[in-house]
């Protein structure tokens, strides 16, 4: 829902505001709180998707691939010594 309705809703539901207005910098307030509202909303619905899922496949690969590579250094005596 649009900002604007949402704000008009809640003065008519709260303040009868077709037929009665309230002072015009207390409406200029509560359209500026709604705006601001309605803006955080925005950003935070837009930070939400920074984090990102695993994937395990790619864990599993880098893994694997880092065990083969420390496996270079493994030095294997198959000397029999009987």
């Amino acid at each position: 829902m649009n900002p604007l309705q949402s704000t008009v809703r809640w003065l008519a539901t709260h303040t009868l505001f077709p037929v009665s207005r309230l002072d015009a910098r207390a409406e200029a307030m509560i359209c500026v709180s709604a705006l601001a509202a309605a803006e955080e909303a925005a950003a935070m619905a837009a930070t939400r998707h920074l984090v990102k899922s695993r994937d395990t496949a790619k864990d599993a690969a880098l893994r694997s691939y880092n065990h083969r590579r420390n496996m270079v250094h493994y030095v294997c005596d198959n000397a029999a010594k009987v």
